[in-house]
């Protein structure tokens, strides 16, 4: 990826985390990054254009946790356990004006991406799952594709405004406090032991 146009989109990714940005426009983009709307139409061929390069971006960013990390032959609860640290870090709560502005701008865009991503996370949630009954550390009467389903549901909920107003909760705790719900109910005896000995190593290291 051009080294430029990597920078333009963590800019705007940055200044949508933190509340800068109106909308996901051309001339808001210019006017937030300080970066000419002749430099800008050099990658985007449009508003719309540049919201499908973003959002794709995003999905391309969550996707890189898991090349980044070798999860060959790694027990299953660490493997979430460090997903849900990258997931804290490069993650945070995007302002609901945004979210709005986009889901009603451009509805089809918005909804491929969240299908998209809420499928890849799918699909890794019960690769995960099915890996940690046969470590052996989480229950074997688990339904491995309901279980992922419901995983879904709360992250998607984490997003509701109305459940939980963003200035009340941050993405971190309420990130954190859903995955502590769901591995606590999905681990055996043994399971439970090693996925608390672990939590508390890693809020150890994060001090």
């Amino acid at each position: 990826m051009d080294e430029q146009y990597h920078k333009i989109l963590e800019g705007i990714r940055e200044s949508a985390f933190n509340h800068d940005l109106v909308s996901y426009s051309i001339v808001d983009v210019s006017a937030k990054l300080n970066i000419p709307v002749d430099v800008l139409k050099q990658y985007f061929a449009s508003d719309k254009d540049l919201v499908e390069k973003v959002l794709a971006f995003e999905r391309e960013s969550f996707q890189d946790i898991f090349d980044t990390y070798n999860f060959e032959g790694v027990n299953a609860i660490d493997i979430l356990l460090t997903v849900s640290r990258e997931v804290s870090k490069r993650f945070k709560d995007v302002s609901p004006a945004l979210t709005f502005s986009l889901k009603s701008q451009y509805p089809k865009l918005y909804q491929y991406h969240i299908d998209t991503r809420m499928s890849y996370i799918f699909d890794k949630i019960k690769i995960n799952i099915m890996k940690g009954i046969g470590q052996g550390i989480y229950r074997d009467d688990l339904s491995v594709e309901l279980l992922a389903r419901l995983y879904i549901s709360r992250l998607i909920d984490l997003h509701n405004p109305d459940f939980f107003p963003p200035e009340k909760y941050s993405f971190d705790i309420l990130f954190d406090a859903m995955f502590d719900h769901f591995i606590r109910g999905i681990v055996n005896e043994e399971g439970m032991r090693y996925y608390e000995k672990s939590a508390k190593r890693l809020k150890f290291e994060n001090k």
